[in-house]
């Protein structure tokens, strides 16, 4: 009897060792929890050098919480030069412009001669503005739409920026909302493809309008001249001090590119994540946010480095102030941030001649001008050249057309001329761009063409020129200054479950969708052309 009593013991206890040994190995399999909450940032002209000369200046809870405890990739390459909007539809869809269809924030419609916003939906209303837009120009989906899709419409998406473009970009098409600043009125505004207007929208509106607080506000340095880095003598003495008057039309387009617009952003950005309590619902909730490190668009010369510094220091206490709210609410514990920089614009301003650096003045209506002149002599009267925009040159197809010529032909023919101007450096057809054989980098050209908006003929204009453009909606001059280099911007990702680190080989701007995507565990964006990146795990 004893012994079928100790045979029993055994077995149970045998029984419950086997158990626990199931329970321990599950434990250690199952998976952390997935973020309650997802940042991403976007911050316009980030660059890696700034924020490198700048690192001892900063807080502890800002970019070097970010670079102490997150992952720095120095070097995102986005292969040529795009602007914000385009930077931020590659960032979000992980594809190319060529298939997410975004190739700058402003197109130029050859049929009709003028510009417009690449996000322009006439079939849409706006809110707190006559601007009528949509994502509908966003050919593919976005990590917005995948974070929204993967909650089955639980989470939220939210998108706060200055600038209408990148707002909508960084909502997608799933978006709850998406705000931005109006040039005209200074209210924040969006379209009504958008259902949702948050309460701290509405508040910020009407409690406290930013054109009623804009007279009273003045942007000055936050510490004496003398104790910015690397600046020259002669800027230690003229410390900047810029305001937004009622009677400067520009007002609301010049604090959009200001230090104290990323206050704002912040601002309000606090108040969805407190008053929304994003990432307390049964899903992933997510608030994109864009930022700006721009040259000040009404800084008074070429050496703006004074206001740039000052912006990254304002920046860097806005970020602290950011995430000290998320850890006060859903905490930094349960939330992923992802920070990317867009690539730096080139300077509106020129050299000065005194220091004797070449340079010359490329006319985009002189050229229109000459190639037009030519063309008639070749193949008769009549308006050849239709417009020009961003350095694409725009054929009258019609014309074209008319006298039964081959199109290709005639956009060789332009080229060839194009290319013995003073100041051009190099000329091709959009056909010579979409078979990958126009310049030194052909393949990031054609990524970063959209033939649906391309010209026929592209120029290249040597660096240290001018190039001079009447805009083809204002009207107005508008002046860019060529520069040439590598076309990159910093990135971070925080989250619990990354180890920190910091890679300083280029990485494709294409891999910070699937990268983040994966770090959530929710598909990656339909059109995504890279695999995610090997980061480490704690």
């Amino acid at each position: 009897m004893r012994k079928k009593t100790d045979t029993s013991i055994t077995i149970r206890l045998a029984t419950l060792l086997v158990a626990s040994m199931v329970s321990l190995t599950l434990a250690a399999q199952a998976p952390s929890p997935r973020p309650k909450l997802v940042v991403g940032i976007v911050v316009d002209g980030l660059r890696e050098d700034y924020i490198d000369l700048l690192k001892g200046y900063f807080g502890p809870d800002g970019f070097r919480r970010l670079m102490r405890d997150g992952v720095m990739l120095d070097n995102v390459d986005f292969g040529t030069y795009v602007d914000p909007a385009a930077a931020t539809a590659i960032i979000y869809s992980g594809a190319s412009a060529s298939v997410n269809g975004i190739p700058a924030t402003y197109v130029y419609d050859n049929a009709g001669r003028r510009e417009h916003s690449i996000v322009l939906d006439p079939e849409k209303i706006g809110n707190y503005t006559d601007e009528t837009y949509s994502p509908k120009a966003v050919r593919v989906s976005t990590l917005s739409d995948e974070v929204r899709i993967d909650g089955g419409g639980i989470g939220s998406v939210y998108s706060i920026a200055p600038q209408p473009a990148q707002s909508i970009i960084l909502a997608g098409h799933a978006g709850n909302s998406a705000f931005w600043l109006n040039d005209v009125t200074g209210r924040w505004a969006t379209t009504t493809y958008y259902k949702d207007v948050p309460q701290p929208i509405q508040a910020r509106n009407f409690a406290k309008p930013l054109p009623a607080r804009l007279d009273t506000l003045a942007w000055r340095p936050l510490m004496k001249p003398e104790q910015y880095p690397d600046l020259p003598a002669y800027k230690k003495y003229y410390p900047f001090r810029h305001l937004f008057q009622h009677n400067d039309v520009d007002r609301f387009r010049n604090f959009k590119t200001s230090a104290p617009a990323n206050t704002e952003v912040t601002d309000i950005a606090a108040e969805y994540i407190r008053g929304l309590k994003l990432g307390t619902r049964g899903a992933i909730d997510m608030l994109n946010i864009g930022y700006t490190v721009c040259p000040f668009a009404k800084a008074k010369d070429s050496d703006h480095r004074l206001e740039t510094m000052d912006t990254y220091l304002r920046l860097d206490a806005d970020l602290a102030r950011l995430f000290q709210v998320i850890d006060g609410t859903v905490g930094l514990g349960n939330t992923f941030i992802f920070l990317t920089g867009t690539p730096a614009a080139p300077s509106d301003k020129r050299d000065d001649d005194r220091w004797g650096i070449p340079n010359g003045e490329f006319s985009a209506r002189k050229a229109m001008s000459l190639l037009n002149v030519y063309l008639m002599a070749r193949h008769g009267n009549g308006e050849w050249v239709s417009g020009y925009h961003n350095g694409h040159l725009f054929l009258n197809k019609e014309l074209i057309k008319q006298h039964d010529l081959d199109i290709r032909e005639v956009r060789e023919d332009a080229a060839s001329f194009l290319i013995r101007m003073s100041g051009v450096s190099g000329a091709w057809t959009i056909d010579d761009v979409v078979a990958g054989k126009a310049g030194n980098n052909a393949a990031a050209l054609k990524r970063n063409t959209v033939a649906d908006y391309a010209g026929d003929v592209i120029v290249e204009v040597n660096p240290g020129w001018e190039i001079v453009s009447i805009n083809p909606t204002s009207q107005k001059e508008e002046r860019t200054t060529v520069r040439t280099g590598l076309i990159s911007a910093p990135a971070f990702f925080l989250s619990p479950d990354l180890a920190a680190d910091r890679i300083s080989a280029p990485v494709d701007a294409r891999s910070i969708a699937p990268t983040v995507a994966r770090v959530l565990r929710i598909r990656s964006p339909n059109a995504t052309e890279l695999p995610a990146l090997p980061l480490k795990r704690k």
